[in-house]
């Protein structure tokens, strides 16, 4: 039986590619920061299980990429610098980033921001930043554009240099155990794979949720437009925020609470997981939620 938790004996190379392949499976499943506030945020955006679906593959297409990358290199015994505590932060930085542009050109700073208005109005006075109807005067309604694919793209490949236990399994594990340099980067790519098929699942999910709403569909692309761009804005500044937390206190990056499940992601309870609470909890469902009575409220303007 294999042991998904503390993988190490195995009967041959179908086994270990087996066991990265099933680690995907567990780890697209379980709350993960590096996947879930990102997908669930751009496949809401997306607004229809075609786009989550889309979304999902896009993502986590370029996630699979990084992790065959870095299997490949932990092959050549750089597991240990891959998966150095030090380096989450600085993925967190990177991540944040990523996400707060994506946000701000998914719905435009300045626009609807109501989450935190007067936090807002001072980014918006210190960066200088002209708000998307400002700068898509000339289209129509002024409306923002479509997250280019290769933000999504982009986003996944950063995403996926974040280290956890199951990048830990992968690169000390796994990797080391390939016969030779042409099957190092198997692990990963399997593990990739197997995210990639619960990141699917997860942003049709989220996609079929919002097509499922009984509103006008311009009431629908409002929503989406909303609860995406703050997500992805806030939850960047948020990711930015727990990285700098990170690096001036860093005994933070150990701290948790252990519980008795024995699966990685809910046994060890760290900044990781509160993360994604926050973001999936609190920012994502109140800006639905604030979105969703707006557009019930002014129902007129949505037909």
């Amino acid at each position: 039986m294999i042991n998904l938790y503390n993988p190490q004996n195995f009967t041959s190379l179908f086994s270990i590619l087996l066991t990265a392949f099933l680690l995907g499976i567990v780890h697209g499943f379980t709350p993960d920061e590096h996947t879930w506030p990102i997908t669930f945020s751009y496949s809401i955006g997306s607004y229809s299980t075609k786009g989550g679906f889309k979304t999902g593959l896009l993502f986590s297409l370029a996630f699979t990429f990084q992790r065959a990358v870095a299997s490949e290199l932990a092959y050549f015994a750089l597991g240990k610098i891959l998966t150095k505590p030090d380096v989450i932060p600085v993925v967190y930085i990177f991540v944040g980033i990523v996400m707060s542009f994506a946000g701000a050109y998914v719905i435009g700073l300045g626009e609807n921001f109501e989450l935190f208005e007067k936090l807002e109005k001072i980014f918006i006075r210190f960066l200088k930043i002209k708000t998307l109807k400002e700068e898509h005067s000339d289209s129509p309604d002024g409306k923002s554009k479509p997250i280019p694919i290769y933000m999504v793209l982009l986003h996944g490949f950063i995403a996926g240099w974040g280290t956890g236990a199951f990048a830990i399994i992968v690169y000390t594990v796994l990797a080391p155990k390939m016969p030779n340099e042409y099957t190092g980067f198997l692990p990963g790519l399997l593990f990739g794979l197997g995210t990639m098929a619960t990141q699917i699942i997860i942003g049709m999910f989220a996609g079929r949720f919002m097509e499922k709403l009984k509103i006008p569909k311009k009431g629908i692309q409002y929503i989406a437009r909303r609860t995406s761009g703050m997500t992805l804005f806030w939850g960047g500044l948020a990711f930015v925020l727990a990285a700098i937390m990170e690096l001036t206190f860093p005994k933070l990056i150990q701290w948790g609470f252990i519980t008795p499940i024995k699966v990685h992601n809910l046994h060890n309870l760290g900044v990781g997981f509160f993360l994604v609470i926050f973001i999936i909890l609190f920012i994502l469902t109140v800006s639905f939620v604030k979105s969703l009575k707006y557009v019930k409220n002014n129902g007129s303007q949505f037909i």
